[in-house]
């Protein structure tokens, strides 16, 4: 079919071919070259005019698809793209006649609807000359078209901050020219191929904040050119690739993934080491120290263990140096020297000693430093320090020896003191008897009132008046039914053998209530043991009250405690740490289940919702099952734990502290008017548990983690467009995992229940016990769809019938 133009270069051709033929006659045939000419310049003309009616085109329907963006609102039918004036959301470049860049940011914060993110691909790429390409914040949802690689002049990608989920098509590895490739702050998951040997010229890679998982590709290695990688915020694991031959490297962010457990090798040119919050156990080596373009070290939340090199302080370049969290060793001294320009310090939660440096202490220069160094077993009463057993052990557990010349010194030292001792003893032994005289003495007298003792069973021992006010419901007959032994208490023996002198191999983690070690009891039980520093504020009556209320939380749900033990200061007897023995959950968080990558830990449809079911009903115990109940609870899905058989048990529900449970209590008893304001206060409190459970339950259906609130009232958004949309539409949203193996009905039912879970008003979201129904109910039909023998924990066995809600 003839177009406008090209009918009317034909017409114009065939003039000009009559044209000739009448004028053999002629005497002067340059009147014909002149013409010819003059053609030419015409159809030159025609031609570029709708060439540049075509772009313009182009660029209007870009427009449209992206719902007319602010940044794009100057655009019209009559606007000249190629002359109009850029601006920090807007740019096009033009080269002979071509759009060579394009450049839109816009600030949309929620996934564009009914959007086609292959019309969309289709249309840039009939712009073949493009290399710069910037599309952020713009909503743009859906899989990345393998047909973005027809743009083979690219050199520039930037689509940060949309919704694009799904793998990087194998497609681009044919975009040889690329240079920069930013893509975070969406959803992109699946692991990274290859494709990096493709890429000679790749100096800035950024894809943090995505779903990415699995190992990460060797070929990283082989881009010399690289100046800038960050993978922050994914669902990497395994060991970190060589990277020493990248010797252009300034940036690297590996924080927030599970890489370890070696230091990576690296180049020393690197100017920002970012390496939280990983799962490293190995020692710092040596050359970090020789970094001297170093401007940002932090390490922080891992398990480097080690000798901590002071020379850190004083790289010439450091201004922010982050080592907190870890098992680092060594004695610091007050004459240490350290950068004058450094801004952060935080060499808080390890294992030193001695004393904090002057040159940290004094502000002379730097008025704005923070300095943080609590957890430690340092000589400096500010911040709240280990007592020195604490970080010797440590050290011990860790293979840190002391140096066997200042033994020998420190030995004579010792022998001398003996000699005055053993003078001194003779005397001590003589009072010691005329002590023990008098105090049987004492007893005697006191038969009729004996002393409890600290370390006696709360469980079945010591009563509060608090506890006997209280009434629980008949639920409390089942709490020994979780097939647990008796809460007992523990001697500080008993937890020394169970984790072998807290050896380093038995730790597992730490968090705001304290740290967490794994052992095994002499009948064989593993356990969790929880290590609390406790406040001297707190009075022996507290310390057994929250014992009291920790031994009756126990449901199936729940991880339940089976006993305490204190330890007290020499000094004056006070509690200085408590040690809570929990049930050991073998399968770990629910967290690494669904988001972490790995090819055997993959839950089932069935089991998301069966999972849902039992964290719902632990809220549910917390809520009601005890009287007054406990609320606000923050629950995140890290706090999730699957024992072997996948059951659902929250870890964390606001212990040791029980700080707003405690609220709940003392206003229980308290008088009608102040009552009705806890009754308040527990509505709303109940309600926001009801939020943090609609989090979890996003996060099963997407199969990926929510960082932020941001985040959950984004990907609300995006379930409540697929709720009102197709089928199809539902499906590519949730878990590539799971999407076939649902049924509509029942993911539907999921997706309504999250959404009322997360809405705005607290007074909005339903009860525990609405979400519950609507839980086993998406159970109950998917049993029924897939017909299996075994259905989900928490459904009726019946199909079709409206669940029957339990406390079990």
């Amino acid at each position: 079919m003839l177009t406008a133009f090209s009918l009317e270069k034909v017409l114009i051709l065939g003039k000009f071919s009559q044209y000739n033929q009448n004028s053999l006659t002629m005497t002067n045939r340059g009147h014909s070259s002149l013409l010819l000419l003059l053609v030419t310049i015409i159809l030159s003309f025609h031609y570029s005019e709708e060439l540049q009616s075509s772009k313009s085109q182009n660029l209007l329907r870009i427009q449209r698809l992206l719902n007319f963006p602010a940044a794009l609102s100057s655009w019209n039918k009559n606007t000249d793209f190629c002359s109009t004036d850029s601006n920090s959301s807007l740019t096009v470049v033009c080269y002979e006649g071509n759009i060579t860049q394009l450049n839109i940011i816009g600030e949309r914060r929620t996934p564009l609807k009914n959007f086609s993110i292959n019309s969309f691909v289709t249309i840039l790429v009939r712009f073949p000359s493009l290399k710069v390409l910037t599309l952020v914040s713009l909503g743009i949802c859906g899989p990345l078209p393998g047909n973005i690689a027809n743009l083979s002049s690219l050199e520039i990608v930037n689509v940060s901050s949309n919704f694009i989920y799904g793998s990087i098509p194998q497609e681009i590895s044919s975009l040889s020219n690329l240079q920069t490739l930013i893509l975070d702050n969406n959803m992109f998951a699946g692991q990274l191929l290859n494709w990096f040997v493709s890429f000679p010229a790749l100096t800035w890679l950024s894809l943090k904040n995505n779903m990415f998982n699995g190992f990460l590709p060797n070929s990283v290695g082989s881009l010399v050119s690289l100046r800038v990688l960050s993978l922050s915020n994914n669902h990497f694991n395994g060991a970190v690739p060589d990277l020493s031959s990248l010797k252009n490297l300034q940036v690297l962010e590996l924080d927030d993934n599970a890489f370890g457990p070696q230091f990576p090798r690296l180049g020393n040119k690197l100017v920002a080491l970012v390496l939280r919050n990983n799962r490293f156990r190995s020692g710092i080596p040596a050359e970090l120290s020789s970094y001297y373009q170093l401007e940002k070290l932090d390490i922080s939340s891992n398990t480097f263990v080690g000798p901590f090199q002071p020379a850190l302080l004083s790289l010439p370049s450091i201004t922010y140096l982050n080592i907190s969290r870890n098992k680092l060793t060594g004695m610091l001294f007050e004459n240490m020297s350290c950068n004058s320009d450094i801004d952060v310090v935080d060499i808080s939660s390890n294992l030193l000693t001695g004393s904090l440096p002057r040159c940290l202490v004094s502000n002379s220069g730097n008025s704005e430093r923070s300095v943080l160094y609590a957890r430690n077993c340092l000589e400096k009463p500010n911040q709240n320090q280990q007592p020195q057993p604490f970080c010797r052990t440590g050290a011990f557990a860790v293979g840190i020896l002391p140096d066997r010349k200042k033994h020998t010194q420190v030995s004579k030292v010792v022998l001398s003191i003996g000699i005055v001792g053993g003078a001194l003893g003779g005397v001590a032994l003589v009072l010691l008897i005329l002590f023990i005289i008098r105090r049987k003495n004492a007893k005697s007298k006191m038969k009729n009132h004996p002393t409890r003792l600290i370390s006696e069973n709360a469980a079945s021992g010591y009563t509060s008046k608090l506890l006997s006010d209280a009434r629980y419901i008949s639920q409390t007959k089942k709490l020994g039914e979780v097939g647990l032994p008796t809460y007992r208490s523990f001697s500080l023996e008993e937890i020394n053998a169970a984790t072998n002198n807290f050896d380093i191999a038995s730790f597992m983690c730490e968090d705001s209530y304290g740290q967490m070690y794994r052992g095994q009891l002499k009948n064989g039980l593993l356990v969790a043991i929880r290590c609390v520093e406790m406040k001297k504020s707190y009075s022996t009556q507290n310390h057994m009250h929250n014992i009291e209320l920790i031994s009756k939380l126990r449901h199936r749900h729940l991880i339940s405690a089976l006993g305490h033990c204190f330890e007290c200061s020499l000094d004056d007897s006070s509690v200085t740490r408590i040690f809570l023995i929990f049930e050991y959950i073998p399968n770990g968080t629910l967290k690494s289940w669904i988001s972490d990558g790995h090819a055997r830990k993959l839950l089932s449809w069935n089991q998301r919702i069966g999972v849902a079911i039992g964290v719902a009903k632990g809220i549910q115990f917390l809520h009601t099952g005890i009287v007054p109940g406990v609320f606000s609870i923050n629950l995140k899905i890290e706090d999730v734990l699957l024992d072997q058989n996948l059951t659902a048990k929250i870890s964390s529900y606001n212990l040791p502290s029980l700080s707003n449970m405690g609220k709940v209590w003392h206003g229980s008893s308290s008088g009608g008017s102040k009552n009705s304001n806890i009754n308040k206060s527990v509505k709303h409190e109940d309600k926001s548990d009801i939020h943090d459970f609609g989090v979890i339950l996003l996060e099963l259906i997407l199969g990926r983690t929510i960082k932020s609130r941001n985040d959950a009232g984004a990907f609300k958004d995006l379930l409540q467009a697929s709720i009102l949309a197709d089928d199809e539409a539902r499906r590519r949203v949730v878990d590539r995992v799971i999407r076939k193996a649902c049924l509509d009905q029942s993911l539907k039912t999921m997706m309504e229940i999250c959404v009322r879970c997360l809405v705005k008003e607290p007074q909005d979201r339903p009860s525990i016990e609405d979400v519950l129904w609507n839980l086993q109910f998406a159970a109950q039909v998917q049993d029924a769809w897939r017909g299996d023998s075994q259905s989900s924990e928490g459904s009726p066995s019946s199909p079709l019938q409206p669940p029957r809600l339990t406390f079990d």
